[in-house]
């Protein structure tokens, strides 16, 4: 969210993506991050999201622009993506998906900060994001999400949505036949949590449950703890106002849950070492 904005309306944040003011240097450092994340996710993401990547271009040869990307994003789910400064309050980007926009930033990061930024750029946003709304059911998902962002903002319980955007979005992970694979874009945008999530024996995977990850705080400095896995690749839940609004009223009398706490209800996939993460507080 950016604190210094007041304004609501999506349009006071759109902006032209200045394909043409794009750098060498800035195609560059595109096409090494690309052809390096790409070689890093063959037979570890779903393969919905590489058959996304080449379906709409996506390719290591330099920035996509959003004009023809669009073009094949419309054709296929009716979706868009719309160049934003940065990041927008939280009811402009509820707003922005609920009508099928997706907001992504148009700069991308210096050479220097190759292996992590602090605030999403355009490889996170497009190469990360975009390249699963080219399948129906995580469109729908997305727009079920951001309408369902505008109802929790009127009811306070936006911290629930946060939740489930981090752990199915950003890093979500997925049962497929093949063993389990990478959905969440936050995961497919990063080399280190692309093996980290899947292979390291430290973080807990554990089966979603809607409630469950709603009350779970989740790391925004780090890899996490937990992930929280799909039944399946086009698994993602639904989110119906009428059955939202009661779970909500039931988390708000149970206490939240720390990033790495296992219940005995849950369905652990992975019970983890915790290991990384207590060597990182020992350093």
């Amino acid at each position: 969210m950016n604190p210094n904005a007041t304004s609501e309306n999506p349009r006071d944040f759109l902006r032209d993506q200045g394909f043409s003011d794009y750098t060498a240097e800035d195609h560059a450092t595109w096409a090494r991050l690309a052809s390096r994340q790409r070689a890093i996710l063959e037979g570890r993401v779903v393969d919905t999201f590489l058959e996304g990547l080449d379906r709409l271009g996506i390719s290591g040869e330099g920035i996509p622009d959003f004009r023809v990307m669009n073009e094949r994003l419309m054709a296929a789910t009716g979706w868009e993506v719309v160049a934003v400064p940065g990041l927008v309050p939280d009811i402009v980007f509820f707003k922005l998906l609920a009508t099928r926009k997706f907001p992504a930033g148009y700069w991308i990061r210096k050479p220097e900060q190759i292996d992590y930024i602090e605030e999403p750029d355009v490889f996170h946003d497009v190469y990360g994001h975009v390249p699963l709304i080219m399948q129906r059911v995580y469109a729908d998902y997305l727009e079920e999400y951001g309408r369902a962002g505008l109802e929790a903002a009127r009811h306070g319980t936006l911290h629930r949505l946060a939740r489930l955007y981090w752990y199915t979005v950003e890093f979500g992970l997925a049962q497929t036949p093949q063993g389990l694979r990478i959905v969440g874009a936050g995961i497919a945008s990063s080399p280190g949590e692309t093996v980290f999530a899947l292979e390291s024996p430290s973080p807990n995977r554990i089966g979603f449950d809607l409630g469950r990850v709603m009350r779970t705080r989740y790391r925004i400095d780090d890899y996490q703890e937990s992930y929280f896995v799909l039944d399946g690749p086009d698994a993602w839940p639904r989110l119906d106002i009428s059955t939202l609004i009661p779970l909500w009223r039931e988390l708000d009398r149970e206490h939240d849950l720390e990033p790495g706490d296992v219940l005995g209800s849950d369905r652990v996939l992975t019970r983890g070492s915790g290991a990384y993460h207590r060597e990182k507080v020992r350093a």
